[in-house]
């Protein structure tokens, strides 16, 4: 399974799965990329760390 925002590769029974209203599942490594994604609202593809960006 893979973080839905830096696209690491997390190990079963780790990480953080986040459900919307709407149904679709999130997955999270760690705290750092559930914030940049849902507080701060960012983009991983505008980020060097992710590993989706440029």
């Amino acid at each position: 399974m893979n973080c839905s925002f830096c696209n690491s590769d997390m190990e079963k029974g780790t990480g953080v799965m986040y459900v919307k209203r709407d149904g679709s599942v999130t997955y999270f490594c760690s705290n750092k990329c559930r914030k940049n994604k849902l507080k701060l609202g960012r983009n991983p593809r505008k980020l060097k760390w992710t590993g989706k960006g440029v």
